[in-house]
């Protein structure tokens, strides 16, 4: 049976905390293997991308597998071709399938008529291969996990949603300050409360960053929409992660940002340039986390 990682909670908990050991000795190894080797993965791709993209790409060669990459334009499914009749082909063609896209749903379906690997490189839903390269990031500088208090900071966006599932494998203290009206998704919300997240969701970002360790952000207009883009300004320009209300954190906080970045909107160019980012090793760790998810999904069908 395939193995899928369609979300963070397709990891039981012990396995969560696995990969982020396994992703630092990959890191510090610059670990390569035979993993893949004689096997194919597609890389379908419906949303731009530059770290998501290169990463694993690189990650896959690393591994010793090959790789292709298609848009939906590039394919049968820009012409509307039924998923389960694309998800079907696949399986004939290749041994997994890497997949950038709007709904959840598309993974959904590809994983259960195609017959192989479904990895999630983003959906509106959730972003799980970013957050837990995120996870590494923290783990790197603050290995007491559950000590920590992290701050999220914007859009109740899929990177809030997988933070929340984050928070029920890893047990740090997780306050997201969103606007009114722009609060992560209710379910996934309430599915990490019922699991034991320690999760508080509030509209003062003041409140959500006080002594914070961590300060997460994002854009406030996902792809897809640049046509609230504007009145998002408006709305989101309390939340701006600026100098000021970084000194509301701990003196030692370290902020986050999972690129690209609107310097300036949600995020001021001297905090991205200064001495608390860490946005550089985030993006880095993309490529170690990216092998230690393909090291999971595959390491049982050799």
């Amino acid at each position: 049976m395939a193995r899928h990682f369609l979300q963070i909670t397709d990891l039981k908990r012990s396995e969560a905390w696995n990969m982020l050991t396994r992703a630092k000795e990959i890191k510090a190894s610059n670990w390569r293997s035979s993993l893949l080797d004689g096997k194919t993965l597609i890389l379908l791709f419906e949303k731009a991308s530059t770290r998501t993209r290169i990463s694993f790409e690189v990650a896959i060669r690393a591994l010793g597998g090959d790789v292709l990459f298609m848009t939906n334009k590039e394919s049968q499914l820009g012409r509307n071709e039924p998923l389960r009749d694309t998800a079907r082909v696949f399986g004939r063609y290749v041994q997994g399938v890497v997949v950038r896209t709007f709904a959840q749903e598309v993974l959904e379906e590809l994983a259960s008529a195609g017959g192989i690997p479904v990895i999630n490189a983003l959906t509106d839903l959730h972003h799980p291969c970013q957050v837990m390269s995120d996870m590494l990031t923290v783990f790197e500088q603050t290995p007491d996990i559950p000590s920590l208090k992290i701050a999220w900071v914007g859009d109740g966006n899929n990177m809030a949603n997988s933070w929340l599932h984050a928070a029920m494998h890893f047990p740090f203290a997780l306050h997201l300050a969103v606007p009114q009206g722009y609060e992560p998704n209710p379910e996934v919300l309430q599915q990490a409360r019922e699991n034991g997240a320690n999760v508080v969701v509030t509209n003062d970002p003041r409140e959500a960053v006080s002594e914070a360790h961590y300060v997460n952000t994002d854009v406030w207009a996902s792809m897809g929409q640049e046509d609230s883009a504007e009145e998002r300004r408006e709305i989101f320009a309390p939340f701006q992660v600026n100098s000021r209300l970084l000194a509301l954190a701990r003196p030692d906080c370290k902020v986050l940002h999972c690129l690209p970045a609107k310097r300036g909107e949600e995020i001021t160019d001297e905090v991205m340039e200064g001495e608390a980012s860490v946005v550089w090793d985030q993006a880095e760790n993309r490529l170690h986390m990216q092998k230690a998810l393909l090291e999971w999904v595959f390491e049982e069908q050799n």
